[in-house]
């Protein structure tokens, strides 16, 4: 091992300025034994540092390398594994723990021992050292003696301060000794002789010397009994001072516990007295406010002031926080019995001055309802309320003082107030109904309810309808429109205005109301001022962002409940009643009351939940409405005796939709006018097929794309965003089904013609070729020839002529599709002649055979009879 350890110092540690202390062999539990081995070495450089080593051998060659390094600070746990049994296991713990099987049991306990001197010696924070067996590491030292490295000796702890370096004295007397004695070098038994007799020269002259200071000696000796007697005088006078010190130190003692006992005596009667006055300060209630709760005007301003501020004093005296010892005096229970007395007598009078009060201002106000008969105006109650807002302070106070009486007056309040609410809101909607029942110089001049068509009305009263509305009358569908008469928009103006001025009449009586309620019944949010809660519940207030706010909210809810009792039934009645007087009166009323509930800063107070509610309603009836013009589409029938044209619903989708977008243009109800767009177009488009179906007299395809471009047209005008794609849908329908009769319309003109040519793709198709076609007896040149001649140029004018004529008769005037369709025809004809010569070419090559008439012939009879007509 000390041949390793040599070999590991030179080859390890030393190139890196490291000296070795102390080195085990080692190998990992249950793997093969390897050459690998701890070191524990210290920096040669200050300040010292020590670190722990695995070493292991190279594959290549002998030399050994640093694998895994730790610094000492590092170790937090040494465990030997078993203090009784010997084992040459052991654990090192750093960030982790690493498991060692030493060669032996011997050098694993130096190695543990030198650690521990380590750790000793640098580290201030040691690690623990478990299951260290007895004695090992008492034998440190021991072991320290026997290991014959120097170096060692001095790291771990070898004292080293025996030794000094030689002053330059000492060093000039050696040289002077030396140079004397030339043989010092050459003959060391002769020096040192010579200086044996040199130091007893010298011991004799001490001696000689210590001899002749006698008389000097014993003078000392003399002084130091002195010195002695006058120490033990001292010390006797000494003890005298202190015997008179204990008396004075007894006497002071005495002095301060006496000093003590009139300090606290002097404290306990300075804090009796000042308990005592807190006391009667706290159950003191002044002469003037005894008579102001006793006897205090309850009807003038000032009066109100004094008894506010005497019953606040009485209650800060009722609840005045009291020692449990002083509540037994005598006196305390007796002032507050009379406390407690004059409260009940305060409250009843109160009590009973505040109930007269709310009976005589609802009767009061109910004599003056007469005054707003005839106008559509809510009565106000701000002077009632400003009338009983001084009491507020009294009622807070009858709140925290007497409960039941707090909570019987709330209902004697809400009683008496909510039958004269109830009076009014009925009296004011029924005015409202009035106003808005159309007279009869407003019947004549507009369609009635009744007389008004849904999207399904027969073609007959649809043409009445347009007829009419060209000579300057409307339907209900077009009121807002551009396209309506004054008459109509004035009716539609008047119900939007009557029913948005009822909204907001509505508004400021229910909010002023809840203010004064939650004013004046203390319903605000404790830490909250009056004021701010009064100016919360004014505009709507903030959500309740806690349970006692939500608490609160319910109890402004609960109260304004009891107060409008008939607000919502007759809100919702009024909302029936224009229902039933005009099923599209929903529209309007779902944008305004949208605005009112969107609007409202406090979704949670009454007013809000009654609007949401009523809102419901409104949504309820736009849905039936909606469903009633769907139904009417798929019920919609055409009439036999005329030409189709335009079905009536699309004309009245056209009126609905311009309305529509004028009432809810930047509404927030935006989606469910969207939502109703894709019910209404899906069923017109479901329905548009089926009446194109069942059309007698003008072909199923005409009535198809004429709809479909009418409503292209209309989309497009109108630019409705959750529409495009049924606008896009229609544009393409529209332009399949023109095509489909353009080419179902162009076999006419040339009828003999395109069956000869038809007959000839046909035979193609079966596999034909095309120069064999002309040695089919059917399809000779001759056959062909004939066919020909049959179409000169006068009578593919005159068949172009009738068709114009029939395109005429099929399309309807409202559309003017008319030079459309014809220009579409002149083009599906032209791309026919070139189809005609390419196949004919192709069958009858080399025969000259060629149609009649050329391109340039078929562009001027389509732009002559285009002209004519």
């Amino acid at each position: 091992m000390t041949a390793i350890k040599h070999t590991l110092q030179r080859e390890v540690f030393l190139p890196s300025e490291e000296r070795l202390i102390a080195v085990v062999h080692v190998t990992k539990p249950g793997r093969k034994k390897k050459a690998s081995f701890l070191c524990a070495a210290v920096t040669t450089e200050k300040p010292i540092q020590a670190h722990i080593y695995q070493v292991k051998k190279q594959d290549r060659g002998d030399t050994f390398k640093k694998k895994l390094s730790w610094s000492l600070r590092e170790l937090k746990v040494l465990d030997a594994k078993d203090a009784t049994k010997d084992t040459a296991e052991f654990e090192l713990q750093f960030d982790k723990v690493y498991k060692w099987v030493a060669s032996s049991i011997q050098e694993k306990l130096t190695f543990i021992q030198y650690l521990w001197k380590l750790c000793q010696r640098y580290l201030i924070q040691k690690p623990e050292f478990l299951n260290i067996p007895n004695g090992v590491l008492e034998e440190i030292g021991e072991s320290l003696e026997g290991d014959h490295t120097g170096q060692e000796k001095t790291v771990l702890g070898a004292s080293d301060s025996d030794w000094h370096a030689l002053s330059e004295r000492e060093e000039a007397d050696i040289e002077l000794l030396m140079s004397e004695c030339e043989y010092a070098i050459s003959n060391a038994e002769a020096f040192a002789e010579q200086l044996s007799k040199d130091l007893s020269v010298l011991d004799g002259a001490n001696i000689h010397s210590i001899m002749g200071c006698e008389d000097q000696v014993l003078e000392l000796m003399v002084l130091l009994d002195q010195g002695v007697q006058e120490a033990v005088r001292v010390e006797e006078r000494l003890e005298e001072y202190d015997l008179k010190l204990k008396g004075v130190k007894d006497l002071m003692e005495f002095m301060k516990d006496k000093d003590t006992l009139i300090q606290v005596k002097t404290r306990n009667n300075q804090k009796l007295l000042q308990e005592l006055d807190s006391l009667v300060n706290q159950l003191d209630l002044d002469h003037d406010h005894m008579k102001a709760l006793l006897d205090g005007d309850l009807s003038s301003p000032r009066g109100i002031e004094q008894c506010s501020e005497a019953a606040m004093r009485l209650q800060h005296c009722t609840a005045a926080e009291i020692h449990p010892s002083l509540s037994r005096m005598a006196a305390v229970q007796e002032q507050r019995k009379r406390f407690t007395r004059l409260k009940a007598t305060f409250a009843m009078r109160l009590a009973h001055h505040l109930n007269n009060l709310f009976i005589h201002q609802g009767n009061e106000m109910c004599e003056t309802l007469s005054q707003y008969a005839s106008e559509l105006t809510l009565p106000r109650h701000a002077a009632s309320q400003r009338d009983l807002l001084p009491y507020a302070d009294l009622m807070a106070w009858l709140k925290m003082a007497e409960p039941e009486s707090f909570e019987k007056l709330a209902k004697v309040y809400t009683s008496s107030l909510s039958r004269l609410y109830d009076r009014e809101m009925k009296e004011f909607m029924e005015s409202a109904k009035v106003k808005l029942t159309p007279s009869k110089l407003e019947r004549k001049g507009s369609l009635l309810p009744s007389q008004r068509f849904t999207l399904g009305d027969s073609v007959s009263s649809l043409h009445k309808a347009f007829d009419s509305r060209k000579t300057g009358s409307t339907n209900a569908l077009d009121a807002s429109s551009h396209h309506g008469s004054d008459a109509d928009l004035s009716g539609t103006a008047k119900l939007d205005q009557i029913f948005q001025h009822v909204l907001n009449e509505l508004a400021p009586v229910c909010l002023a109301e809840q203010d004064f309620c939650v004013h004046f019944f203390q319903l605000a949010a404790e830490g909250s001022s009056q004021g701010e809660s009064g100016a919360e519940t004014a505009t709507g207030a903030q959500k309740p962002s806690s349970a006692k706010q939500r608490q609160i909210n319910t109890a402004v809810r609960k109260m304004m409940a009891e107060l409008f009792p008939s607000l919502e039934s007759e809100l919702i009645s009024l909302i029936e009643f224009l229902h039933k007087l005009d099923t599209f009166n929903s529209l309007y009323m779902l944008v305004r009351m949208s605005e009112h509930v969107i609007n409202a800063e406090d979704t949670g107070s009454f007013l809000s939940k009654t609007f949401g509610n009523c809102l419901v309603q409104i949504k309820r009836n736009f849905d039936k409405f909606i469903q009633i013009q769907i139904q009417s589409v798929q019920e919609s029938k055409l009439s036999k005796k005329s030409k189709v044209g335009i079905v009536p619903f699309v004309h009245s989708f056209e009126d609905f939709a311009q309305q529509a977008e004028n009432i809810f243009r930047g509404s927030d109800r935006r989606n469910d006018l969207d939502k109703a767009y894709g019910k209404l177009i899906s069923a017109i488009f479901e329905q548009i097929g089926r009446l194109a179906a069942d059309s007698q007299k003008t072909p199923s395809d005409v009535v198809l794309f004429e709809n479909y471009h009418h409503i292209f047209s209309l989309l497009s005008q109108l630019k409705i965003s959750c529409l495009e794609n049924q606008k896009k849908e229609a544009k393409q329908k529209y332009q399949e089904y023109m095509q489909n009769y353009v080419i179902a319309s162009l076999g006419r003109p040339l009828e003999k013609l395109h069956m000869f040519i038809e007959g000839i793709e046909s035979r193609v198709a079966t596999g034909v070729k095309y120069e064999e076609i002309s040695y089919q007896l059917a399809y000779s040149k001759q056959e062909i020839r004939k066919v020909i001649h049959e179409y000169p140029v006068k009578e593919v004018k005159k068949g172009l002529d009738s068709l114009y004529k029939k395109l005429d008769k099929h399309l309807c005037e409202e559309e003017s599709l008319h030079q459309v369709v014809w220009h579409s025809m002149q083009d599906e004809f032209i791309k026919q002649y070139k189809h005609y010569e390419t196949l004919i070419a192709r069958c009858y090559p080399e025969s000259g055979i060629s149609l009649e008439f050329t391109i340039t012939d078929l562009l001027g009879f389509f732009s002559d009879i285009a002209q004519s007509h």
